[in-house]
């Protein structure tokens, strides 16, 4: 088999950070390549660290759609799940 997508449901649940970390270098490996993966993940850690595109849902709705750097500061993303001010 020869796979070209590769699809990760919460593969780092009840990992500690050591096995994260190792997972992470697993992941990354696996996309050098070639393989496409596609992670759904709760682990930001995990996210920010090793994803070029990230894309986050909200009550079933796409709220952003972008490079970790601007997802991390994007103002729905933030609202969605740190809460506003308000």
């Amino acid at each position: 088999m020869d796979p070209e997508l590769l699809i990760l449901d919460e593969p780092a649940a009840g990992m500690n950070d050591s096995e994260t970390a190792e997972l992470a270098q697993f992941i990354t490996d696996l996309n050098k390549t070639g393989l496409t993966i596609m992670l759904v993940e709760h682990d930001m850690g995990l996210v920010m660290g090793i994803c070029d595109r990230i894309v986050v849902l909200a009550s079933g709705a796409k709220i952003a759609d972008d490079v970790p750097a601007n997802v991390r500061k994007d103002p729905a993303v933030l609202e969605a799940y740190l809460g506003s001010d308000d």
